[in-house]
């Protein structure tokens, strides 16, 4: 799967948030400073052309939905950041935000009963 820019995946969260969105809609749930109607429009089309999202057409208007789930993409991108930064290993992966203080002691815990239940 392509990686989207941050621009496009930034866009794209807006998408998945609304399932179903004009470009108006889009532009009025992204932060301030809001980009410009037209950038916001450009972005969309990119995204159109790499297969992440179809419209219907209202008229001279075009309502964009997805057409990659957010799950499928959120699990294109974490696989690669583990095959790149992580060697491909889950537990160097939550090693590391266990040293970095990005997990709690609860998260671990809450983790080990994941897998318990998952075992069982």
């Amino acid at each position: 799967m392509q990686k989207l820019t941050n621009k496009e995946e930034q866009i794209m969260q807006v998408i998945w948030k609304l399932e179903r969105a004009f470009v108006k809609e889009v532009v009025a749930e992204l932060p301030d400073p809001k980009p410009h109607y037209n950038t916001v429009s450009t972005v969309i089309r990119i995204l159109e052309e790499k297969g992440f999202v179809a419209h219907r057409s209202f008229g001279n208007s075009h309502q964009y939905y997805p057409l990659i789930a957010r799950g499928d993409y959120r699990k294109s991108a974490v696989g690669e950041i583990l095959e790149n930064y992580f060697e491909n290993s889950y537990l160097k992966m939550v090693t590391y935000f266990a040293q970095e203080e990005k997990l709690s002691e609860g998260d671990l815990n809450d983790i080990l009963d994941l897998i318990k239940k998952k075992k069982s």
